[in-house]
Order: C-alpha cells, then sequence, then structure tokens
C-alpha cells in the first residue's frame, strides 16, 4: 500500500472509532466551533497541539508557522488572530514553542538557507536583543534553547502590541496571553511567560484611541 493511503485508512478507522464511542460527535461538531484558546505553534510534526494538550477536535483554533512567531507583517497569521479574537472570542492565547527548535537553531547561524532567511530574520533580531545573556552559557544547547525561551517571550509581546488584541483587552477584558515551551525530550509543556489582558508595556506601542 502506497504510504498515504494509509493515512486515509487510518482516518476511516479514527471517524469509525469515534461514531461508536459517542454517536453524536460529529453531529455536534458540524454547526458549531467555540474553542477557548488559540494555539500559535510551530509546524514541527512532533507538537502536535492536540495530542500534547489531550484536547478534542473544536476545542483549540490552531495556528502553525517555523519557530512560532508572531509577524506583524504576516497576514495569515494576523487574519487567524483576528478571526480567534473578534469572532469566536478565546479566553487565552498560546504562543508555544519547542526546546531544540531547528528554526531556532538556523537562526543562529550564518548559514544562507535561502527564503526562509527573510523568515529567520526575525528570530535573528530577537538573538541580537539577548545576545550577551545567550552567548554567555557554556554548551550551544543550552544557548538554543534560551533563546527559544526569550523568542516565545518576544512573540507574546508582539502579540500584546497587535490593535487586535489591545481592542480586546478594552472591550472585554480578554484574552490572556501564555507563552509555553514543549519539551520534546519528556512531553511536558512549561509555562515561562504571561501577560494578563490590560497589561502594560512600553507605551509607545499602546494605541490610544481604540
Amino acid at each position: 500500500m502506497k504510504s498515504y493511503l494509509t493515512l486515509l485508512e487510518a482516518n476511516k478507522n479514527w471517524a469509525a472509532e469515534t461514531v461508536k464511542n459517542d454517536s453524536t460527535f460529529f453531529k455536534n461538531l458540524e454547526n458549531v466551533q467555540t474553542p477557548e484558546y488559540l494555539w500559535i505553534g510551530c509546524s514541527d510534526s512532533r507538537v502536535p497541539p492536540n495530542e500534547i494538550t489531550g484536547t478534542k477536535p473544536g476545542e483549540i483554533f490552531i495556528h502553525r508557522n517555523i519557530a512560532n512567531m508572531v509577524v506583524h507583517t504576516d497576514l495569515n497569521m494576523l487574519s487567524v488572530l483576528q478571526y480567534a479574537v473578534e469572532v469566536l472570542k478565546v479566553k487565552h492565547i498560546i504562543v508555544c514553542g519547542h526546546y531544540g527548535c531547528g528554526g531556532v537553531k538556523a537562526a543562529m547561524t550564518r548559514k544562507s538557507l535561502g527564503l526562509i532567511n527573510k523568515w529567520l530574520r526575525n528570530i535573528k533580531d530577537v538573538y541580537r536583543y539577548h545576545k550577551t545573556e545567550i552567548d554567555s552559557l557554556k554548551d550551544e544547547g543550552s544557548r538554543v534553547n534560551k533563546l527559544i525561551e526569550l523568542n516565545v517571550v518576544e512573540q507574546v509581546t508582539n502579540l500584546a502590541k497587535t490593535s487586535i488584541v489591545q481592542k480586546a483587552w478594552k472591550d472585554r477584558q480578554g484574552p490572556h496571553l501564555h507563552g509555553w515551551v514543549y519539551g520534546l525530550n519528556d512531553g511536558l509543556i512549561h509555562p515561562i511567560f504571561e501577560m494578563e489582558a490590560g497589561s502594560h508595556f512600553d507605551e509607545l506601542y499602546e494605541f490610544d484611541n481604540l
């Protein structure tokens, strides 16, 4: 059997087993979507949001990209963010990175990788902001993991800089923002940063006319 056909076969088995356990499962999903969470995670295939959080379809609205970035010119991410915040009215937004992230590792090198250079530039900037702290660590793995954590913090802050989030904070005191890092070695999620709705940061980025 061709490898991709095993995915279709697995899908049939999953659907049948799901209906067996709950005959109304798909009927309930068909007409409503009310997730409490927006997940912005890495595209890495080893970090499946639903599985590592034990959530079911319909419980998390998901956006994934290389190295879980929140880039102010990324219309894809911003469209997801606006829909999640303004239409779905999620209560929490989680930026989840993972230790050993290949995108972050690549951003710490001087190697040209083609088109992805433009994306990794955003991570290089985070490295530049914290270079003294990161370079003071003794081994490469520690340096990479420190940048992974700092990158997550930066992306959560980038969420707070958007007019989408700030307007929601003003209108409904939500959503809360969370920065997590997932460990590939033990399967555990490590919370490292949090911003409550309405948090203040650099006033330069805070809009006063929303």
